[in-house]
């Protein structure tokens, strides 16, 4: 899906690592969410509340999920999946823009 219709967005960014990775909120009619963000060159930790889906549209990074002890690279076009309440590492190569689903 490269849109979304009939969606509200919530105005005020989300910041993290002093700016260097940011998104918007987006709210769908279902009681749904998703953010819409950007990721620049960087490692960053992450925790998660609710299991996330996380798409990434456009660059390349690495991730270490919770658990394991392999680094997995993902680039435009790809996803993967984080369980809740956990945490994961980011070793973002190229500027990653991405979308992130929760599963709530």
């Amino acid at each position: 899906m490269d849109q979304f219709k009939n969606v509200t967005i919530v105005k005020k960014a989300n910041a993290y690592f002093e700016g260097k990775v940011t998104s918007r909120t987006v709210l769908f009619a279902d009681g749904t969410r998703k953010t819409l963000g950007i990721m620049l060159p960087g490692e960053y930790e992450f925790g998660t509340d609710a299991a996330e889906v996380m798409e990434i549209l456009a660059g390349e990074l690495e991730v270490l999920l919770s658990g394991e002890s392999t680094w997995n690279v993902y680039t435009g076009g790809d996803r993967f999946q984080v369980p809740a309440n956990s945490r994961f590492s980011l070793k973002v190569k190229i500027v990653a823009d991405y979308c992130c689903s929760y599963e709530e």
